[in-house]
């Protein structure tokens, strides 16, 4: 296992540097090395790990998720107000409709297998995508207009949206088939999902406040642990009362982290934030290296044109999400054309879940990780390249 471990980190990251050298997002070159030290290709990595890469990959989810919600700014999404709010559920709908409709006759599997697709593919990267709405805002491109905060807000909630969706929608395929509860337990299932978290987030800063005014007798790191741990424990809920009412686990995560960076002292709430950023520069390594490795390439090589076909129509249908967020600004049209690239990327999110329907015996798990790594390769690099080749000539710089 530490010989497996150490290849994942080593190569992972020498990979995700070269990447960063040809302008490509990291991520790209740590699937790259999972694909290659997986069983299909060179077959180094140890079976113990292999045996255990779905609870690792659920860990990571949880420290990224913490993470956006302890960067996210809700002033930001309040100022930009109704397109951000469309932009975090709209354009993902848009696609997974797309799935839905077209999936069926392309791919060859049913509507709720295509539901599960569309939600795993329905998500923006905030990996691709956020680093850069902080450059632009930087730079000052966009930024009297509020661009890059709407397109952070959006992206920062949209993976939410759609993390919802999926759980839905896996159940629904387990089950086998749809009914009119299952699309009610979707709000029912955000309402306590927010309500669990915000409860668990108002007493850990009470408790952090207070114990930060008694001489710092709760270390920062101390803190990471203990929200980590109340992370762990809200997902659990989630299957504790699987059967008996609907709460979403994932979303509980983000609001606990939301309440905590607002209403702790401003420098714990940054030390926090900070420390569990480092935690993910080890977490993304683990996660995206093994989904890579639970790819069977010759699998995704035969999804082949299909699959492709399906992601860029899936785009189409994306794209028109965008802009019908847009109806209505006051962004023009070069505006409105950066912020449909700005929504192109995949990759954190598809790697997260890409491989749980697999991992869960559904008949559709490897086409659709498949499909998801796919999309990743294709739109991670093209919307990455278009938005740093674009920016300067579609945005207004504010002097």
């Amino acid at each position: 296992m530490l010989t497996s471990l150490a290849l994942i980190f080593l190569v992972g990251l020498a990979m995700a540097a070269l990447c960063q050298q040809l302008h490509l997002p990291r991520i790209i070159g740590m699937l790259v090395t999972g694909i290659l030290l997986g069983p299909c290709v060179l077959n180094a990595l140890d079976a113990s790990i292999l045996s255990i890469s779905s609870e690792l990959r659920q860990m990571a989810l949880i420290i990224i998720l913490i993470k956006a919600g302890l960067s996210l700014n809700l002033a930001d999404l309040k100022k930009v107000g109704r397109p951000a709010v469309m932009m975090s559920c709209v354009p993902a709908s848009c696609e997974i409709l797309a799935f839905i409709l077209f999936a069926p006759a392309i791919l060859g599997i049913t509507r709720i297998e295509a539901a599960v697709m569309g939600a795993v593919l329905g998500a923006v990267s905030p990996a691709v995508v956020i680093p850069r709405m902080v450059q632009l805002m930087d730079e000052h491109y966009g930024t009297e207009k509020s661009i890059p905060q709407l397109i952070m807000a959006g992206a920062s909630c949209d993976d939410i949206f759609v993390i919802v969706l999926f759980s839905t929608f896996t159940s629904m395929a387990q089950g086998g088939n749809a009914n009119v509860m299952d699309f009610v337990n979707i709000p029912v299932s955000i309402l306590l999902g927010i309500a669990l978290g915000a409860a668990v987030g108002f007493v850990l800063s009470w408790f952090f406040e207070t114990a930060y005014a008694r001489a710092h007798t709760v270390r920062n790191s101390m803190k990471v642990i203990i929200v980590l741990g109340m992370a762990f424990l809200l997902m659990s809920i989630e299957s504790w009362l699987k059967g008996i009412v609907s709460v979403s686990g994932l979303l509980a995560v983000v609001s606990m982290a939301c309440v905590l960076k607002m209403r702790c002292v401003p420098s714990v709430s940054k030390r926090l934030s900070e420390k569990f950023g480092k935690l993910w520069l080890a977490a993304e390594v683990i996660l995206f290296v093994l989904v890579g490795a639970a790819v069977d390439i010759r699998y995704t090589l035969a999804a082949g044109i299909p699959a492709v076909a399906m992601i860029l129509l899936a785009l189409v249908f994306r794209a028109a999400g965008v802009c019908l967020c847009m109806a209505g600004t006051a962004l023009n049209r070069k505006e409105r054309l950066f912020c449909v690239i700005a929504y192109l990327p995949k990759a954190t999110v598809q790697a997260a879940i890409g491989s749980v329907p697999l991992a869960m015996g559904l008949p559709c798990g490897q086409i659709v990780l498949s499909v998801a790594v796919l999309a990743i390769l294709i739109t991670a690099p093209l919307g990455a390249i278009g938005m740093d080749a674009t920016y300067q000539k579609l945005l207004e710089k504010q002097l």
